[in-house]
């Protein structure tokens, strides 16, 4: 008796490439950038395959469009934008929205998704509130 087994064809694709990108303001000083890079080296140690870079909106480099674009070069197909900023003012409301639409522009193919900033996680207002009451 000869058995016959249906044969399946099937695509293995990998799942995309996400990276994340750490927006701050930028400062002239380079202790400023400090804090900004321990999150990314936290990233880093947490999960050791994450593609994680720092990008800033002025005084430093690399620019969010410069790092947007070394990471969709790089293989990217997803961009995950969280900006570091406290407090969500112009740079969070007007410029950072202007600069998302240019990556989106330039790079049609790939998924960016904005995060919404540091400072309205719940999280991180009750870990500051802890800090602040330790």
């Amino acid at each position: 008796m000869t058995f016959s087994t249906p044969t399946t064809l099937f695509s293995i694709t990998p799942a995309p490439t996400v990276g994340v990108i750490l927006f701050a303001h930028g400062s002239r000083d380079p202790l400023w950038r400090t804090p900004i890079e321990a999150v990314a080296t936290t990233i880093r140690a947490r999960q050791q395959d994450a593609l994680v870079r720092c990008a800033y909106l002025e005084l430093c480099e690399p620019t969010l469009p410069d790092a947007a674009h070394d990471f969709v070069a790089a293989g990217c197909r997803h961009l995950r934008i969280f900006p570091l900023f406290l407090g969500v003012g112009k740079h969070a409301r007007e410029d950072l929205p202007m600069l998302v639409a240019q990556i989106r522009a330039s790079h049609p193919e790939v998924s960016v998704e904005l995060m919404a900033t540091a400072g309205e996680s719940p999280a991180l207002i009750a870990l500051m509130a802890d800090l602040a009451l330790a």
